[in-house]
């Protein structure tokens, strides 16, 4: 008993009462950096130029100078550079834009390509100012494999409605007077301007009888700076106004110093007077349309007021000079002073003509936030913009030959209009899964749709076509379904097997715990929901789901794997969950649960973000990284082997027979096996790693005498063996057979396997066995074949048969009322090799109880019956278990009883003999004896009268009916003195009614019977019935 719980704790310890495998949480790593940036907000394995391995952490809150851009950090895995280094992506911005950032997030969405080793981060909240507005449209920045800033991904950027060269074209003649009039309105619109990168650039010319260039487009990037400059400019003068050349030079000349491609090109004309080059004019104007040159005109009538001249031909001119409608783009003003009247509305007329698209869908994506998500693919980069469309979100393309924007109608479908105000935020996340019928198709999360969530499946040419296949509903509200999304390969074949969707706020049981949806890609495009995952053990506010990271087959079963993270479990502490694949589904019990609380203390939202694609530590398994609040955590993959165990014995059957030694001063059998141990790895390892593994060695025999014992004791214990991997390694136990009488059973001969130690190194394959049991059987005594040809033959006689009778169907036997027992003789013979399991079945008629059976002769042959529940009527009788020896007989003796209520008109009882064995001959294998029966009756009948004499004269008769003589009373008993009961049997009574002459002797007044059930009696008292010779028959 001591060695069995030794063996049981043995086990135990080795196979271990948790749910850990191979993702190693003892040799961790933990890299640090800044809480207050969110340091492991996101994070991705890279490798970058040279093949050098690193890890990318997103750090969303960072500093950059002194704004909150977000940035994203390099940390080496390398154990001499345990540092991380920040990129300043955070510096990035778009050229000739008023960038504001406003807490860009940069690192909020971090994405690696392994095509060219280039990783795409982006900061979903960069903002520019566009005028009086500022647009948070998103922007990434794509990184190549040097860690040098590659390009700027803006699918979402829109050149403001104020991108804008305005050229002002001054009139600074003698006629203009006082100048600083002219300078105040000058300055006062100039302030009115929207100047910087991206908006509106300014120049001023002044011109009388010459042109000249005050300061050009270029010159200056703010209103401060133009606007000191103004203050400088003086009058040039001049006797001559030639706004003609003016205006023309400004075409020519201003615009092309400093100006901007596709910005709209404005000029502002201020003169006092008509030109004196006005022959010109046609021509310069039509040159002007044709250069696109939006017009204002502002004629000043000073001059015209103060000398009371007519100033119709003056208007007429500036009126030709401005863009036409002339109520939208001429002004007049009745001298300088007035200038600063008409600064507001020149403003308002030119932002509001400018700046605005006819139909209003410019504006679409101006808080499109894209970048809030981000997806590679073969020919660009999906980005997700859930602020697109008033915040119903959308999913936008940049690719090498320019950015791809679907268009607002093409989600109407899925999206409809009516529930535009409740924010769905389509491309909270995007990602795209590929199909054996259709390629790649996208997909993206809207976890706000209706309160309920909703993901979308679709196709996105690059002409901006986008066309909606299916789409996935949400079951509950504000489960936040379609947050997370992930493809999952399971096989490898490049098609996609499986979508999963996270809804993390998923409420169940009274806690909301998160739950991901699990649908089935099939090969028409279908996606057929199979199931969720759950976890039943996480606390409030689990958010299982929040991330979502399908990996390399991580225990060598040769199908992907998936981790999902829970970074709100374990009061915010948080946890990842390991889920295992078999061929094309995952299995919805999580293999290995790993929480921060195991790892190391201090650790918080432990899996918000989970990456695990390669080898980082080249030992050749996947290894994971897992993002936490300040810290990212790298757990290495354990190499995953197999301890494959043969035995064989020498020799390879127990001959009992044959005692060829002593152990305790008893003869026995002696034997030995030969246990061999051969490591194999799932997964990658070293070919020269050393493996120590334990064994132990033991014979399952639980009985207090066993069968079978090890000739050394110690063996028992475990035993360390190191091996190296696909060498194998044979071990000699030897152990003896003791005399027994079970050959049937074969020994068992046990062998557990483990590992030595289970902190470090490889794990076993729990799905490979780690006790080997291996069968010795006992020589059976047959043929070298193997197979035991018995045959068993059945001879019997019983005592209802006399000695000179034969056997012949259908004698009838009368049973004597004394006979109580019917005795059969029987012998069963096997003139063939061994019977095992040799088994006599008895059957009998139900009037027979078995007694007992008796073996007759001094064979060591036993005989032990046993009954069947069902039927009652019968009995197996195992014969010399295990086996009947060859060329072996035994007689013995069967008695039944008849019984005293059962009757029958016949006995019948059949022997029949089998065992395991193929009969050589069947025939002579059943006896079976029958009679039918008659049962010998023993009555005794008496009669008993009173009186027991009554004299009646011959000359008296019963006269008179009514007047009856003296009761004569008769009684008769019928006795059955026999063991059987006697059925059918007949009492006929004749009592005399009549005298010779005639006179009437008896009247039966009454009749009777007491002590017999009613329903043995065939019928009761019927009067007279028939007259016979003066009797009456009763």
């Amino acid at each position: 008993m001591e060695y069995y719980c030794l063996l049981l704790l043995w086990i135990c310890c080795q196979l271990g009462f948790n749910n850990c495998f191979n993702i190693d949480t003892k040799t961790h790593k933990i890299i640090k950096g800044p809480k207050q940036a969110q340091f492991g907000y996101t994070v991705q394995q890279h490798v970058a130029a040279g093949g050098e391995k690193w890890l990318l952490v997103g750090a969303p809150y960072e500093m950059n100078g002194p704004h909150q851009t977000g940035d994203v950090y390099k940390c080496s895995i390398n154990r001499r550079n345990n540092g991380c280094s920040k990129l300043n992506l955070g510096r990035i911005s778009l050229t000739n834009v008023s960038e504001r950032k406003d807490k860009m997030r940069l690192g909020m969405t971090l994405t690696s390509n392994p095509v060219d080793n280039s990783f795409v981060a982006c900061g979903p909240l960069w903002s520019y100012e566009c005028g009086s507005s500022y647009y948070s449209t998103g922007i990434c920045s794509r990184v190549n494999a040097s860690f040098k800033f590659s390009r700027t991904i803006a699918p979402a950027f829109q050149r403001c409605e104020t991108y804008m060269d305005i050229v002002i074209v001054l009139d600074g003649s003698n006629s203009i007077y006082p100048w600083y009039e002219v300078q105040a309105f000058l300055i006062n619109i100039l302030q009115k301007f929207y100047i910087g990168p991206g908006q509106i650039q300014v120049g001023v010319l002044q011109y009388g009888e010459k042109v000249v260039h005050e300061f050009k487009l270029s010159d200056y990037k703010s209103v401060e700076e133009v606007v000191k400059r103004a203050r400088s400019i003086n009058q040039r003068g001049g006797e001559e106004t030639n706004t003609a050349l003016g205006i023309n030079v400004a075409r020519s000349q201003a615009f092309k110093h400093g100006g901007r491609r596709g910005a709209k090109k404005v000029m502002i004309v201020i003169t006092d007077g008509e030109s004196h080059d006005s022959a010109d004019l046609q021509q310069v104007i039509k040159d002007c349309e044709k250069d696109g040159i939006t017009r204002y005109a502002i004629a000043v009538l000073g001059y015209y007021n103060r000398r009371g001249i007519n100033p119709e031909a003056f208007l007429n001119e500036i009126k030709y000079i401005a863009s036409d409608p002339d109520d939208k783009h001429f002004f007049n003003v009745t001298d300088e002073a007035a200038l600063k009247d008409i600064v507001d509305a020149l403003g308002e007329r030119i932002f509001s003509l400018e700046g605005t698209s006819k139909n209003g869908t410019a504006f679409g994506l101006q808080m499109s936030q894209a970048g809030f998500s981000a997806h590679n693919v073969e020919d660009g980069i999906l980005v997700g913009a859930v602020g697109a469309y008033d915040w119903n979100g959308g999913v936008l393309k940049e690719t090498r030959q320019g950015k791809v924007v679907p268009p607002k109608s093409s989600y109407s479908l899925e999206f409809p209009e009516e529930l535009k105000n409740h924010g769905a935020y389509l491309g909270y996340t995007v990602t795209s899964v590929v199909s054996a019928r259709n390629g790649r198709l996208i997909v993206a999360g809207a976890p706000r749709f209706n309160h309920t969530g909703k993901v979308i499946i679709f196709t996105l040419k690059n002409s901006g076509e986008l066309t909606i296949l299916h789409s996935l509903k949400g079951q509950q509200i504000g489960s936040y379904y379609g947050s997370e999304i992930a493809p999952v390969d399971i096989d490898g074949d490049g098609i996609t097997d499986n979508l999963l969707v996270a809804a993390p706020m998923f409420f169940s049981g009274g806690l909301e715990k998160g739950k991901v949806y699990i649908y089935r890609l099939t090969e028409l495009n279908r996606f057929i929901l199979e199931g969720a995952l759950e976890i039943h053990n996480g606390g409030q506010n689990a958010r299982f789901g929040s991330a979502l990271a399908p990996v390399p087959d991580v225990n060598g079963d040769g199908f992907n794997d998936l981790v999902v993270g829970a970074p709100l479990e374990d009061d915010h502490k948080g946890a990842i969950y390991v889920f295992f694949s078999q061929q094309s589904r995952i299995l919805r019990k999580y293999k290995q649960r790993i929480a921060a609380a195991d790892l190391a203390p201090g650790l918080q939202y432990f899996g918000r973000s989970i990456h695990g694609t390669m080898d980082m530590n080249n030992d050749g398994s996947v290894d994971l990284a897992v993002g936490s609040l300040g810290a990212v955590v790298l757990l290495w993959s354990r190499s995953v082997i197999r301890i494959y165990t043969t035995v064989r014995f020498e020799p390879s059957k127990i001959n009992i027979f044959v005692k060829d030694c002593q152990r305790g001063g008893k003869d026995v059998t002696c034997m030995s096996a030969i246990v061999c141990l051969n490591v194999t790895a799932r997964t990658a390892i070293p070919p020269a790693q050393e493996i120590g593994i334990k064994y132990n060695v033991s014979i399952a025999e639980r009985r207090f005498n066993p069968r079978a014992v090890l000739d050394n004791p110690a063996k028992l214990q475990p035993q360390n063996l190191t091996l190296l991997p696909g060498v194998e390694t044979c071990k000699h136990i030897y152990f003896h057979v003791m005399e027994t009488t079970d050959y049937a059973r074969p020994i068992v001969f046990v062998v557990q396997v483990g590992l030595q130690g289970s902190d470090h190194g490889p794990v076993l394959d729990d799905s490979w066995p780690t006790v080997m049991r291996t069968e010795l059987p006992f020589w059976n005594g047959c043929d070298e074949d193997e197979r035991c040809m018995p045959d068993l033959a059945l001879q019997s006689t019983t005592d209802l048969m006399t000695r000179n009778e034969g056997r012949s169907e259908g004698l009838w036997r009368i049973i004597e009322g004394n006979r109580r027992r019917m005795v059969v003789d029987v012998r069963l013979e096997n003139k063939g090799e061994n019977a095992y399991s040799a088994r006599l079945n008895i059957t009998y008629t139900p009037n027979l109880r078995f007694s007992s059976l008796i073996v007759k002769d001094t064979s060591d042959i036993k005989i032990d019956c046993y009954a069947e529940i069902k039927p009652r009527n019968e009995k197996i009788c195992n014969v010399s278990a295990p086996f009947m020896r060859a060329k072996s007989q035994v007689s013995f003796r069967l008695e039944f009883e008849f019984s005293p209520t059962v009757v029958l008109d016949h006995v019948r009882v059949v022997l029949e003999a089998n065992s395991d064995g193929e009969e050589t001959n069947a025939a002579d294998n059943s006896e079976e004896i029958y009679y039918s029966l008659n049962y010998e009756a023993d009555l005794l009948f008496t009669r008993e009268s009173h009186p027991s004499r009554y004299d009646i004269k011959s000359e008296l008769a019963l006269e008179e009916p009514g007047v009856i003589g003296p009761p004569f009373n008769l009684t008769f008993q019928i006795q059955n003195l026999g063991y059987f009961p006697v059925r059918d049997l007949q009492l006929n009574i004749e009592i005399p009614e009549m005298s010779k002459n005639g006179n009437r002797l008896l009247q039966i007044s009454d009749f009777y019977i007491d002590k017999v059930s009613p329903e043995s009696l065939n019928r009761t008292r019927s009067g007279p019935e028939e007259k016979v010779k003066g009797f009456v028959k009763i």
